[in-house]
């Protein structure tokens, strides 16, 4: 078809809608507004799904971690080593680490001084890198279901460090797990676990974590911890804030010290 034809067509009014666009009349500013709304809301349609794509947070936030979601706890442990280590001095002797991603914890644990550590890593590690498959094969790593007994004796470790995995857990289990953590530390008991509120685990990642995360107040873990017969450690608590003040650390993670088991 020319834009003859077209032009003519237009004319003829057998397109109505381009008629309007066109012409001169009174309706015109109506139609203008009309398409300015439209355009908006097909804007807000595509940033609300380029929003959904990449995450509240964007793509940076889970390249810090393997764990799914908008945040983890074991990523926090890095952070906080340096505060844990004044806190606990020669109680950082010997360290095991739990939680996902715990080839990544173990790794900057050994290259601090004077630090022996192990770690358990309670999912799959199918996709891990060289360095932590090395670790596996040493035996400084292990894989185990952190639901039955820990492969350990008693006060086998000075320091044990937990992060993320007891937001997957429910109470049955945490009756057994807790205590199990605090049977084969020595000197203590650190847990770190999210607020309510922070996102876990996306949907498709249920078959790997087993359940959501229940994401629990510090006043239910208090509660819990004298249930199981678990003391804070008052001074740990007190040096670690100090130490986390000093080096301008602030968790954002709840982060709770245990007396262990005498």
């Amino acid at each position: 078809m020319s834009r003859r034809q077209v032009g003519s067509t237009r004319r003829g009014g057998s397109l109505p809608f381009v008629g309007v666009i066109n012409s001169k009349s009174k309706s015109s500013p109506l139609v203008s507004v009309v398409l300015v709304v439209l355009g908006v809301i097909l804007l807000i349609g595509y940033a609300s799904r380029s929003s959904r794509s990449s995450g509240a947070f964007g793509g940076s936030r889970e390249a810090d971690s393997k764990v799914e979601g908008d945040f983890s706890c074991t990523a926090e442990v890095e952070r906080a080593i340096p505060s844990l280590k004044k806190a606990y001095g020669d109680s950082m002797r010997k360290v095991l680490h739990v939680g996902p991603d715990t080839c990544s914890v173990v790794s900057k644990l050994l290259k601090e001084e004077e630090t022996e550590a192990w770690g358990v890593e309670p999912y799959d590690i199918e996709d891990a890198d060289g360095i932590c498959k090395s670790l596996v094969h040493k035996g400084i790593v292990r894989v185990a279901d952190i639901k039955f007994p820990l492969p350990y004796k008693a006060k086998s470790f000075s320091l044990v460090i937990v992060s993320d995995t007891l937001d997957y857990l429910s109470t049955k289990f945490l009756n057994k797990t807790l205590p199990e953590f605090a049977r084969v530390s020595s000197d203590g008991l650190v847990i770190f676990t999210g607020y309510p509120g922070q996102q876990r685990a996306k949907v498709a990642e249920l078959s790997k974590f087993g359940r959501p995360a229940k994401l629990r107040s510090s006043s239910w873990w208090v509660r819990f911890f004298v249930q199981t017969s678990l003391e804070e450690n008052e001074a740990a608590i007190k040096k670690f804030e100090q130490a986390a003040s000093k080096n301008s650390y602030k968790p954002s993670c709840q982060v709770f010290h245990l007396n262990s088991y005498h």
